[in-house]
């Protein structure tokens, strides 16, 4: 089976990719993303948020949003800002911030692979987010959100693809939020040839962000039936070595009944407990950092579990069985409204703020997923915790685009 396909992508013209370029869809609320594009008529939150240019009570999901990010998607078409290519091309795409590098594979995807587990997922999706994806690829007919994707060891790809970037980039522009995005075009037959079966070589591609995006792609592909672009969904493969995963930490909105001594003598049960001077980055998956009641805590539990199993050394899980669920009352992190979750994108400064603000009565900070975890969990055939990973940096929206005929 072939992994992956050269596509005609839709891209920004020449001198547009910082008119263009915006955050995903997923990571602003409408207001944010309102704010974002006031000034920007050509930024793709147009295209992907399209509520901003429709009354402020617009439902985000109603059929008008769908029809005005159709029209607005043909208006920056008809305008030149966004172009296609006239021959099925790869591409590579680097994304760098703070330092560090990646280097990844604009590709499309099958289908047919991401159904029988050669591309293989390690979380749950929401049918509302599916739905919303599956009715904006139908009103816009492309698919304007590549899906990340990790590949095993590979020096060989990684090679390949080094050398596709050794020239001038066709795009090249750094994003409000000081991530640097590179674009480069690959049009060699022998060099698209050598890619396909490079990637075909892979034991396994591993989605990293985008789950709701690869389902509802492949629910419009059953929808729409028989063959064609839309039996593949836009990604973007890198090396899993490349990638950072941040802490995705948890702040909870009460004590469940409990003081705040109360909530240190229980924990003390299962955790070394020492206060902080300042912030707390935990260092290992069995190390924890609090903040109650104004004050950092260092928490490292007393017995580290040996556990084979992936789901059962990640570091939320350790979380959850010995705090969350047995001293907090939460079982179902997904419905349960005392318990909220914060990027690390965003800071352990935020969880201060959060607690000190008295928005939540504690918080914890987390040490990262590891991707080694991440595709052994998918490896097993088995599901993350909801909320645990937190992928830095993040491709853009507007760079890149599948358009499905």
């Amino acid at each position: 089976m072939t992994l992956i396909k050269p596509f005609r992508a839709l891209r920004p013209a020449p001198g547009c990719a910082a008119e263009v370029l915006a955050p995903p869809y997923d990571v602003l609320s409408s207001a944010e993303a309102r704010q974002r594009a006031t000034g920007k008529p050509w930024s793709f939150l147009h295209v992907s948020k399209a509520e901003i240019d429709l009354a402020p009570s617009t439902d985000p999901y109603d059929a008008a949003v769908y029809a005005k990010a159709a029209a607005n998607l043909r208006a920056m078409i008809d305008a030149g800002v966004l172009m296609r290519d006239a021959k099925p091309c790869y591409y590579v795409y680097r994304l760098t911030w703070r330092g560090r590098t990646q280097t990844g594979l604009a590709a499309i995807a099958s289908l047919d692979a991401y159904a029988q587990n050669r591309i293989r997922k390690h979380e749950l999706t929401t049918p509302a987010k599916e739905d919303d994806r599956v009715r904006q690829i139908d009103a816009v007919n492309a698919q304007t959100g590549p899906v990340m994707l990790a590949y095993p060891a590979a020096p060989r790809l990684d090679a390949m693809l080094a050398q596709a970037a050794a020239g001038s980039a066709a795009l090249d522009v750094t994003a409000d939020d000081g991530v640097r995005h590179q674009f480069w075009v690959i049009e060699a037959d022998a060099a698209i040839a050598g890619l396909t079966h490079a990637v075909d070589a892979l034991p396994a591609l591993y989605i990293a962000d985008g789950h709701h995006r690869s389902a509802a792609a492949l629910r419009v592909a059953q929808a729409r039936g028989g063959d064609g672009p839309h039996r593949y969904f836009l990604a973007v493969l890198f090396p899993h070595g490349e990638m950072t995963i941040l802490d995705y930490n948890r702040v909870l909105r009460d004590l469940n009944g409990r003081t705040p001594e109360q909530l240190l003598a229980e924990l003390r049960n299962k955790y070394t407990l020492e206060p902080s001077a300042g912030p707390v980055r935990p260092s290992h998956a069995h190390e924890v950092g609090m903040v109650l009641g104004g004050r950092w805590y260092r928490l490292v539990l007393r017995a580290e579990p040996t556990s084979a199993d992936p789901i059962e050394r990640l570091p939320i899980t350790l979380l959850t069985r010995n705090v969350i669920a047995p001293i907090f009352g939460i079982t179902d992190p997904r419905a349960d409204k005392r318990i909220d979750f914060v990027g690390g994108g965003r800071g352990l400064s935020e969880l201060e703020r959060l607690v000190a603000s008295r928005q939540a009565a504690a918080a914890f900070a987390l040490y990262p997923t590891q991707m080694a975890d991440l595709m052994a969990v998918a490896d097993a055939g088995a599901v993350m915790p909801p909320k645990s990973t937190w992928f830095e940096p993040k491709l853009a929206d507007g760079m890149v685009g599948h358009v499905l005929d």
